[in-house]
């Protein structure tokens, strides 16, 4: 196998694998060759972004990012790596798992993770009774808006892939309605649009306030996992003609 490809939905999930260079067209490339996509929110994004990938040279899949909680026992900062990607419909993907139990024991001792189950939904899930239900219904632990794209493209493709996923908001926080009116609408957190629909809603600003400290403590978790030194499956050798501009 060589050449691993990472989708992460948002440049801010993405800044903890490091300074990723652009070219002109197709992926850009980490300092070590890693070919990266920024794909935007929701699976339609991820799966072009993952099959971008593919046709660049990639022969593994991530997807990378940042999820919410539906277990009430996750905390923010909690570091994912599920055994399985399940839909609300049931259609259920397995992660490659020698490549995740792997990368488990090289993170666990810089920071705690767990497996379990992670749901992809095609819209965020924002209120508290609807994680409840979620985890209700399909027993996943968290939820994330990508993944399971991710994993439809490596099985078509016959590759591994494995989903990093850190939690932002729990189980017991609803997510600001002004953050899942602007990711619906965009695709993309931008900050513009953000601050253009708080300015209209400005009683959601305590609820964006209240997620600053999580969105540290996971994106200190997703660092963990990068400097780990084990983020690609045993035997993956980049190839050459992906390390350049």
């Amino acid at each position: 196998m060589k050449g691993l490809g990472i989708v992460a939905a948002l440049a801010v999930e993405s800044r903890p694998l490091g300074v990723a260079r652009r070219r002109r067209a197709g992926p850009a490339s980490l300092a070590d060759g890693t070919l990266l996509v920024v794909s935007g929110m929701g699976p339609a994004a991820a799966g072009r972004g993952a099959r971008q990938l593919v046709e660049a040279g990639a022969r593994a899949l991530i997807s990378w990012g940042m999820a919410g909680g539906l277990d009430p026992a996750l905390t923010a900062g909690t570091l994912l790596l599920p055994g399985e990607i399940v839909s609300r419909d049931g259609a259920l993907f397995p992660t490659a798992r020698e490549w995740r139990e792997r990368l488990s024991a090289a993170v666990a001792g810089l920071h705690p993770v767990c497996g379990g189950r992670l749901l992809t939904c095609a819209a965020a899930i924002g209120s508290v009774a609807e994680k409840a239900s979620a985890f209700r219904e399909t027993t996943a632990i968290a939820v994330d808006m990508e993944s399971l794209a991710v994993a439809q493209v490596a099985a078509s493709h016959g590759l591994p892939f494995i989903a990093v996923r850190a939690i932002v908001d729990t189980a017991a926080d609803a997510l600001p309605r002004t953050l899942v009116a602007v990711a619906a609408e965009a695709g993309a957190v931008r900050l513009g649009h953000l601050l253009a629909a708080l300015a209209r809603r400005p009683a959601d600003l305590g609820a964006f306030i209240r997620l600053v400290r999580p969105y540290r403590a996971a994106k200190r978790a997703l660092a963990s996992v990068a400097r780990c030194g084990a983020l690609a499956p045993r035997g993956l050798r980049i190839p050459s003609d992906t390390a350049g501009p």
